[in-house]
């Protein structure tokens, strides 16, 4: 018996959602808090503008 599997729907996820949730997450493993790292991730300064990613 074969069956057919729908394609699966993308979700469209907003940056504000994606900071949130990295903000949290960073913060649970780091100690840190999460509003802080929020608000450094939405000042867009890197701290590392020299490295070229791969």
């Amino acid at each position: 018996m074969i069956t057919s599997r729908s394609p699966k729907k993308r979700r469209i996820v907003s940056r504000d959602a994606l900071l949130k949730s990295v903000a949290s997450s960073t913060a649970v493993e780091t100690g840190e808090a999460s509003r802080s790292i929020e608000t450094r991730l939405r000042s867009g300064k890197s701290r590392f503008k020299s490295l070229p990613l791969a």
